[in-house]
């Protein structure tokens, strides 16, 4: 009888890959969606036991606990909601093969066109008066794109933090500020944005005014400027966002110190007076994935913002 050879070592060898569906991956956002399996079953238009079923033989598959499950429905664990962000991630780079095999030389020039969803998130000021001349401009090369626009608070993971969960493919975002880019997540500048002090038009002295101030107003750089300037007292007005702010202070509640994207389409009750060569600038820039940043959608709109990124401050400049 003969004697079996040695087993083959398997130290040093990679992990296997389960292979994953994409409909598993589905279930699995659907689930995190819709915070429960019921739920998630309808959204999907299949059963409660189906969707159960499903997460079960993903958890096999990875080895980890995906969701929490309660009475009060299902919440991600912390292995979850990583395996959540890259499934929304691989989705999109499902629908992006299609989309981008479908359009390889289907311009009216032989040029490849971008079709299908484009999902951007964006800070109020951007969303509103930096965004919608780039997607005119990129509506007339790739008209089968269909961009739909988040507006997404800078506190916190703010706009970075929509792109590195899968919500997002493109943001436009703060940067430099001191909360750092998540992992895996890349950043562009695309303009310098000067501050300026806004206050009640015709006031004969407006740095005498109380401050009026927003909880997203201030990155780290802004911060210092801020701590250097004696006149400047605590802000005591706090207001939603910055179109409040604008209100505030056209009503005479105070002054305020604003970044001049926020001052477009100012109440003529508001005057804007420059805060000299040593002023407060905050960066502004587009914010991916890398898998995303090589799509034809991303790619394009890109493209536009770089083409009309100064003309969105340069009328406003103090």
């Amino acid at each position: 009888m003969s004697t079996p050879g040695p087993r083959p070592s398997t130290r040093g060898a990679p992990a296997s890959v389960p292979d994953l569906a994409p409909q598993e991956l589905r279930v699995l956002v659907a689930v995190a969606r819709e915070g429960g399996f019921s739920a998630a079953g309808a959204a999907l238009g299949t059963t409660q036991s189906a969707v159960s079923h499903a997460v079960r033989t993903l958890e096999r598959k990875l080895g980890v606990v995906l969701f929490d499950r309660g009475r009060h429905g299902a919440r991600p664990t912390a292995a979850g909601e990583r395996a959540v962000a890259h499934a929304r991630r691989v989705l999109r780079m499902l629908e992006a093969l299609v989309a981008e095999a479908r359009g390889a030389g289907a311009g009216p020039d032989g040029g490849d066109t971008a079709a299908g969803p484009l999902r951007v998130a964006a800070f109020r000021s951007a969303a509103l008066h930096l965004l919608p001349p780039a997607l005119e401009r990129l509506a007339a090369r790739h008209p089968g794109l269909e961009p739909t626009v988040r507006v997404v608070r800078e506190v916190g993971a703010g706009v970075a933090g929509e792109v590195a969960a899968g919500r997002a493919d493109i943001g436009i975002a703060t940067l430099g500020t001191a909360v750092p880019l998540p992992p895996g997540v890349l950043g562009e500048v695309l303009l310098e944005e000067p501050y300026a002090l806004v206050h009640p038009a015709g006031h004969p002295d407006p740095r005498s005014l109380p401050l009026v101030d927003w909880t997203e107003n201030c990155s780290s750089s802004t911060r210092r400027w801020w701590a250097a300037q004696d006149w400047l007292p605590t802000a005591t007005v706090r207001a939603e966002d910055d179109g409040a702010v604008l209100s505030m202070v056209g009503i005479g509640l105070g002054m305020a110190v604003m970044p001049v994207l926020s001052l477009s389409g100012a109440p003529l009750t508001v005057e804007i007076t420059a805060l000299g060569p040593g002023r407060p600038t905050r960066r502004i820039g587009h914010v991916t994935t890398p898998e995303s940043a090589r799509t034809l959608a991303v790619r394009s709109l890109v493209r536009e913002l770089r083409a009309v990124r100064h003309d969105a401050v340069r009328h406003l400049a103090v």
